[in-house]
């Protein structure tokens, strides 16, 4: 699949992948005294994950939202040849709103939404999703001292759903009510890939467990409304939607020494 670089924001794009080229460099060469210096072998069992991500908008998204978040959770299994498998489910969070039309029939000259006593009120916009899905890949091990080091390439596929949500905080406006807001929301889903590189480090003694890479989103998404009441038409535009960006989690390994006893780290 070919991405245009101007798709995404250039200097965010040098800031994250210098970022990243600097820790791949200050892991691949500290040194492992640190950490605990013992000769590890190659460890399996099952890998708890707590990720976030920062994340940039290309393709259809970047029409919609700018920077958003996602925090989510894995879970993985890892076998002794560095081989991985297993799920996850992010949370996609925002607050940069691009749709200009977005209530447009609410409001007055000055953008302000209009409640229906004709008082100006405060509406807050914010972008929200998921997305979960299966993943699998591998660590290449680059380390010296620990065979479950190294760089990690993962791939997945799965479900994503994004829309924005529409806080009305003095809750006087009809056209705002529950129900009315689906008309407004821009509910948008449907499948998505993921691919990520970074790195990978289990310490010795179990104090430091983490990954951080460069990672990258395509959903192939459909708006799910049948009608918009601001814009007057349906909303059901398939769409090609981007999310670039950094990727960092924090594990907690549970692995199996060869006696089959399973230990925290």
């Amino acid at each position: 699949m070919y991405l245009h670089y101007s798709m995404f924001n250039g200097n965010n794009m040098k800031n994250a992948i210098l970022l990243v080229l600097l820790l791949f460099s200050f892991n691949a060469y500290a040194q492992d005294e640190l950490f605990g210096s013992n000769k590890q072998p190659t460890r399996k069992g099952l890998i708890i994950g707590i990720n976030g991500n920062l994340d940039f908008p290309g393709g259809d998204m970047a029409k919609r939202f700018g920077t958003s978040y996602r925090v989510g959770g894995s879970l993985q299994y890892k076998t002794t040849k560095n081989w991985l498998f297993g799920a996850k489910f992010d949370f996609i969070l925002g607050n940069n709103i691009k749709d200009d039309s977005l209530m447009i029939n609410l409001k007055d000259a000055n953008g302000q939404v209009i409640a229906q006593d004709g008082q100006r009120i405060g509406v807050g916009t914010f972008q929200r999703g998921y997305m979960v899905g299966v993943q699998a890949g591998k660590i290449i091990n680059i380390g010296k001292k620990n065979g479950d080091n190294g760089i990690l390439f993962l791939t997945g596929v799965g479900f994503m759903q994004h829309k924005i949500n529409i806080f009305d905080r003095t809750q006087s406006t009809p056209q705002l009510n529950k129900t009315m807001k689906k008309g407004y929301d821009r509910l948008t889903n449907g499948m998505h890939l993921e691919q990520y590189i970074g790195y990978a480090y289990f310490a010795n003694n179990g104090l430091v467990n983490f990954n951080i890479g460069l990672n990258i989103a395509a959903g192939f998404t459909k708006g799910r409304r049948d009608y918009l009441y601001d814009v007057m038409r349906a909303d059901n535009q398939s769409r090609f939607d981007l999310l670039f960006g950094i990727k960092a989690g924090w594990y907690i390994p549970v692995f199996k020494r060869k006696s089959e006893e399973i230990f925290f780290e």
